[in-house]
């Protein structure tokens, strides 16, 4: 990140230790806030329980992360209590990228559980990875038990369960400052790990022209949704009392008014929406792209939503897969 004395390899958005810059909760932290928030700022779709669902990030990768992997709900729920017990899916976003710059994503066909942990001893276990080219404004779905990395010269939004649960198995024998490696976690990730037909894949997003912006459908899940908008004139939209939205602005500046009130936006923040807040503008002065994410409901839901959009339903089927 330019301008700081210190690397930073990420700034969590919607962490438990971020704090609301405004509203009835400013100055709160956000795993404070959400278990007091009422219905109308949660939704009627989500409990009144637990920490807030969506994690976002942005993730600077200067060099190689590790090889690792992330179990699923049923792995996390028993065998993960102390840490939360929910496992990790997640979505990356390209922000920038250099050239040549790639992610790591999912198990060549070949490679077996017995292959891979013998390249793990052999120090090869990224070989076993396809490679994944991913250029600015580009995406890919990472769901759990795949195993993946980043690499060099990538800016990356990204979009997940509220978890932290992360299993290791090659750090290319780094060591700190006090000459320590990290720890591993090669039995755990051989257990959560997927091999065979893999269900990671960089997006094919759906793109439609919709009342002033251009939408681009990304991915959705059960665990959240994630569209980009892209407008330069002002856009009025409005929430669904079922469920809060983000909205993470990657480039621009202007202004979200609602009910009477006004405030800037400017790039790299992350702005929570009540689902009772009802129609709200967005005011551009520049050029402005932003991701909008959310906790969505069952398939069902969306072939109304998706309809009155003009997405085809073999499209929308496929979106919610």
């Amino acid at each position: 990140m330019d301008g700081l004395s210190e690397r930073v390899g990420e700034a969590w958005m919607t962490g438990q230790e971020s704090v609301l810059a405004n509203g009835p909760y400013a100055g709160r932290k956000l795993g404070e806030a959400w278990p007091q928030m009422p219905t109308e700022w949660r939704g009627t779709s989500l409990p009144r329980s637990g920490v807030f669902p969506v994690l976002t990030k942005f993730i600077f990768a200067d060099d190689k992360l590790s090889v690792q992997v992330h179990p699923d709900d049923e792995y996390a729920s028993k065998h993960e209590i102390a840490a939360g017990g929910v496992g990790k899916t997640e979505m990356w976003y390209a922000l920038r990228s250099s050239a040549g710059a790639a992610v790591l994503a999912g198990l060549k066909n070949h490679v077996t559980r017995e292959a891979f942990r013998k390249a793990i001893a052999d120090g090869t276990a990224e070989e076993c990875l396809e490679d994944v080219p991913l250029a600015a404004g580009e995406a890919i779905f990472i769901p759990a038990g795949t195993a993946h990395t980043i690499g060099p010269g990538l800016v990356l939004c990204e979009i997940q369960q509220h978890s932290d649960l992360t299993y290791r198995v090659y750090d290319y024998n780094r060591r700190d400052a006090e000459g320590r490696t990290r720890e591993l976690h090669i039995d755990k990730a051989l257990e959560v790990m997927r091999f065979g037909p893999q269900t990671c894949a960089r997006l094919q997003p759906v793109c439609i022209e919709r009342a002033g912006a251009r939408e681009s459908y990304l991915v959705s899940c059960p665990y959240f949704a994630t569209e980009k908008w892209e407008f330069e004139a002002p856009i009025s939209r409005s929430t669904s009392p079922e469920r809060f939205e983000l909205l993470i602005i990657l480039e621009g500046f202007g202004r979200i008014a609602w009910g009477g009130h006004e405030v800037d936006y400017t790039r790299a923040q992350a702005w929570l929406l009540p689902a009772a807040l009802g129609t709200y503008r967005l005011i551009p002065t520049s050029y402005t792209s932003l991701l909008r994410a959310y906790v969505p409901g069952n398939a069902m839901d969306y072939e109304g939503y998706f309809s009155e959009r003009g997405i085809a339903k073999r499209e929308w089927i496929r979106l919610i897969r």
